[in-house]
């Protein structure tokens, strides 16, 4: 098999496609023909710059080449889930890059280390693409758990100070919030793998066989990204919402409600 290159008219016909998104947004008066642009004028901004940057990191494959890449791309992710949601906390990024942070290089080494055992682990071709993989979801189950965590507290403010009021603990108080919480964040992964292979064929997947992989070998290699992607997405809510909850708890058991901010 081929592999097709794609030449500039390609690429020139593929992003005419985005009008489609303009039309929708005009005739129902959406008003997001702006951030249309801007997020269209971003993909291919940041794509090329990407490309150029792994075409130099392939061509220099040491650690402390790749190392500076890896921590850029997660520190953008902390920040990007951060700023999803409708309400916010002081040490809420904080909160967010810790949780992207240990839950995607935890999952990350695992799987260079142990399962797909890439010698060099800092192999560029691997681990750059496996962790920005493995970010992409995780971000949105920080940002979807923090979000319905504080969510939860918020509309529920009066159960939650009926039950500390009552004798009982913070823990009791804030328990059925978290549970939501933890449950939403990790829906979108677990929606994912109900239907990949059969609705949908991961862009992982569908790289490799476009590239002439085997498509048995491509296969496994998604197996083994999707059972990732699940592992960090559910450590990193978990600890988003563990975190969020120790920032409006005290220790004496009070709701600390006024540090829940509206964004502006």
């Amino acid at each position: 098999m081929n592999y097709q290159n794609l030449t500039l008219a390609d690429l020139a016909i593929a992003a005419s496609l985005i009008l489609v998104n303009g039309i929708i947004s005009l005739m129902l008066r959406l008003e997001i023909e702006r951030v249309l642009f801007w997020a269209a004028v971003r993909t291919v901004v940041q794509l090329l710059a990407i490309g150029y940057v792994l075409g130099v990191v392939f061509a220099y494959p040491y650690w402390y080449v790749v190392l500076p890449i890896m921590c850029l791309m997660t520190w953008t992710a902390g920040r990007a889930a951060a700023c999803r949601g409708r309400r916010t906390y002081r040490g809420l990024r904080a909160n967010s890059m810790l949780s992207v942070w240990i839950s995607s290089w935890l999952i990350t080494a695992i799987g260079l280390l142990v399962i797909i055992r890439i010698h060099p682990w800092y192999e560029p071709q691997y681990a750059i693409p496996i962790l920005g993989m493995i970010l992409g979801n995780t971000l949105t189950g920080v940002s979807l758990g923090m979000d319905r965590m504080m969510q939860e507290l918020t509309s529920g403010r009066g159960t939650v100070e009926m039950i500390l009021t009552l004798g009982g603990s913070r823990w009791e108080a804030a328990r059925v919030a978290a549970r939501q919480a933890i449950s939403a964040g990790m829906m979108p992964t677990l929606n994912q793998m109900t239907v990949v292979g059969i609705v949908s064929l991961p862009g992982m997947m569908t790289g490799q066989v476009l590239a002439g992989e085997s498509p048995i070998d491509a296969v496994r290699y998604q197996i083994v990204i999707m059972f990732m992607i699940a592992a960090s997405s559910a450590i990193g809510t978990l600890l988003a919402v563990w975190l969020t909850y120790r920032r409006l708890f005290s220790a004496d058991h009070r709701f600390l409600a006024s540090r829940l901010v509206q964004r502006s």
